[in-house]
């Protein structure tokens, strides 16, 4: 069949892979409707719309091949390909890794379902709208510069200022379709357990039916470990796997950022002997947790050196070139001693979360801010959060969520008892669903609930930070930069203390942009700013973690220790020389 690919090395979510697959990326018609006449006019049954565009770059980027950025509320997508009987024969699954904000979608000009939510990735089963031969996907997407929807970095006004940016509309990850049988699985939760040595898998079974069998394979580096097949009884089987080794787990069957270790996970799903759906997954052994103020990786104190990444791209905005230049960034971090990422106001594509597995890479998910709070914004915060927390829990390299950003979209936090609640309901949401993990309850200042003490501090220099940091008890009990750290009512419990903002150096290089405090002249300069800091981090006595602003620059903001294109602005081994003496205190 034309576009069908077996190249899983580019199948956008690698950690719950499909063999039968059609890459629905490449070109679309487009239309812009600014005047909202597609619907009355039939856009999703007749015509063909005037422009082109190459999915899944938004119109605003240059790889869209359109690359105007202004404001366009009502977007038109269509899409012609060519099926046959076999492929529609039982379930298809039509997927969309993230469309912003509204979509309705039509196939064959039948309305077929509708998603809001401008970060995560949805899905419908379509089979029942296909046909053999010639078929069309059709899109109408509503995208308004609206402060209450959750947009992250991008920005609500007309045009880019502060640390807000060219904004998104419309298909920003991949679009895919998958054949399945006519049950199929939905999805799986896997949970490790290394005190208990095992892990176990949750799964949900679509269109459960009796006489189901499953057979499930675990392997390690190529080997099989475990077999085992039985018959689900019920739509949502769970099943332990152990992990049989003597006394403690083998340090071999452990995923750190030293040894990414992980078990590939193969499950079949049957009915008379015959495969309904395959789906290839994996999943690594590890623990997070916190004791006596450390961050703890595993049950041991481990220091973590983060780099803020925002994940855009000069060409592509949101949107990297392909899942090489993911990987790429996560390589050219390590290369500069940091271990670990904390993904800023983004839900990645989830091919990074898959290379942050592979290559052994700590990372924080984040959800983007919205910006008003009502009713409306918050009903939006809390769907969306849910979506990637489900979606992305089988990741070891996530270790800490961060559902809310220095007061972002809860203004007055500080002493506000609804926000104060919004915020402590959205800690409560995350463990509730993921009690394997550290939460942030709101990274930066004015906490409520929280795992962590997250500080941002952009002092310049480090002799000014260690006397301002130098008495604990009195910082954590005031302010850091500008803002308390903690609001009313709340304060410092013992959790791990991290710097989980600070530097943000720019060079004074003539470009235009800006970074935090002084520009710096040369690399000499720039080194020297960011020692004295890591100095001060290293004798606080007490800071367990430190994520440095910002990985590379973003538009206006030039702090990057890479510039946009990716090439390094100092030397990543002078760079590395000076994260790599810091350790937990």
């Amino acid at each position: 069949m034309e576009n069908l690919k077996i190249d899983l090395s580019e199948y956008p979510r690698p950690d719950f892979a499909r063999q039968e697959w059609i890459d629905l990326n490449g070109t679309w018609e487009f239309g812009f409707d600014d005047k909202n006449l597609g619907l009355a006019g039939q856009w999703h049954r007749e015509g063909s719309l005037e422009r082109t565009i190459q999915v899944p770059f938004c119109y605003q980027s240059p790889l869209s091949g359109i690359g105007e950025t202004e404001h366009h509320p009502v977007v038109w997508y269509k899409k012609s390909l060519e099926l046959d009987a076999e492929f529609i024969s039982d379930s298809v699954l039509l997927h969309f890794g993230a469309v912003d904000f509204k979509t309705d979608l039509w196939i064959n000009g039948e309305h077929t379902g509708s998603h809001r939510g401008g970060n995560v990735a949805f899905s419908f089963e379509v089979s029942r709208f296909l046909k053999s031969g010639a078929n069309t996907i059709t899109l109408r997407v509503e995208d308004f510069d609206d402060a209450a929807q959750p947009r992250g970095k991008q920005s609500w006004r007309k045009e880019p200022f502060g640390c807000w940016y060219t904004p998104t509309t419309g298909i920003w990850q991949s679009v895919w379709m998958e054949k399945t049988g006519s049950s199929y699985l939905g999805k799986a939760f896997i949970t490790p357990d290394i005190d208990n040595k095992c892990a176990f898998i949750e799964m949900e079974l679509e269109n459960y039916t009796e006489g189901l069998s499953l057979d499930l394979a675990v392997s390690f580096e190529g080997e099989l470990y475990k077999a085992m097949s039985f018959a689900p009884l019920e739509r949502y089987p769970v099943v332990t796997v152990n992990i049989d080794t003597q006394d403690e787990l083998d340090s071999r069957f452990i995923w750190s950022p030293e040894n990414p270790a992980l078990f590939d996970l193969n499950l079949v799903l049957k009915k008379d002997g015959k495969i309904l759906d395959r789906v290839d997954s994996y999943f690594g052994m590890r623990k997070v947790s916190s004791k006596e103020g450390f961050f703890q990786l595993n049950n041991n104190p481990y220091f973590q050196k983060l780099i803020l990444d925002q994940g855009y791209w000069e060409d592509g905005i949101l949107t990297p070139p392909d899942s090489e230049a993911l990987k790429t960034d996560i390589l050219k971090a390590k290369e500069m001693g940091f271990n670990g990422a904390r993904k800023h106001q983004k839900f990645e594509d989830p091919r990074f979360y898959y290379w942050a597995d592979k290559l052994g890479f700590l990372v924080w998910g984040e959800m983007p801010s919205n910006y008003l709070f009502n009713r409306k914004g918050m009903e939006m915060c809390i769907s969306e959060w849910t979506a990637f927390l489900k979606s992305s829990y089988n990741h070891p390299s996530i270790v800490t969520w961060v559902p809310v950003n220095e007061s972002w979209g809860v203004w007055n936090v500080i002493s506000s008892k609804q926000k104060q609640e919004f915020c402590n309901t959205l800690y409560s949401l995350t463990k509730s669903i993921d009690q394997t993990r550290l939460v942030s309850g709101n990274d930066g200042w004015e906490q409520a609930r929280t795992d962590i003490c997250a500080i941002h501090d952009y002092v310049a220099w480090g002799d000014e930070f260690s006397k301002r940091s130098a008495d604990k008890d009195r910082y954590l009990a005031t302010i850091s930069d500008h803002r308390f750290i903690y609001a009313d009512g709340y304060g410092y419990k013992g959790e791990p203390v991290m710097l989980t903002e600070y530097g943000g150096i720019a060079f004074d290089n003539g470009e235009e942009g800006w970074g935090y405090q002084d520009k710096v002249g040369d690399e000499a300069a720039f080194l020297a700013r960011f020692r004295s800091m890591a100095e001060a981090i290293q004798n606080s006595g007490y800071i367990n973690g430190l994520c440095y602003t910002q990985l590379t620059d973003v538009f206006q903001e030039v702090n990057g220790l890479l510039k946009m294109d990716r090439s390094f602005k100092v030397s990543p081994e002078k760079i590395k020389e000076i994260l790599d003496p810091i350790r937990w205190n």
